[in-house]
C-alpha cells in the first residue's frame, strides 16, 4: 500500500481560490485537484515512473 506523505504548500490567496473553484467544478477536493494536476503534468512530461501495482490500473 502506498502511503501519502503530507507537506506544507504555500499558495497566493488568488491561486487557492481558483483551485477551490476548479476542484468544485470537477467534484474533487482541493487536494485531489492538485494531485490530479501534478499527475497529469508528470505524465505529459514523461517524468512519471511506470510502477507495477497489484490489482490497480494506472
Amino acid at each position: 500500500m502506498n502511503k501519502k506523505k503530507p507537506f506544507v504548500l504555500r499558495l497566493q490567496p488568488e491561486m487557492l481560490a481558483a483551485l477551490e473553484q476548479w476542484a468544485q467544478d470537477e467534484f474533487r477536493s482541493v487536494n485531489g485537484q492538485i494531485e490530479y494536476l501534478l499527475n497529469d503534468a508528470l505524465t505529459k512530461s514523461g517524468r512519471k515512473r511506470k510502477s507495477v501495482s497489484h490489482g490497480e490500473n494506472q
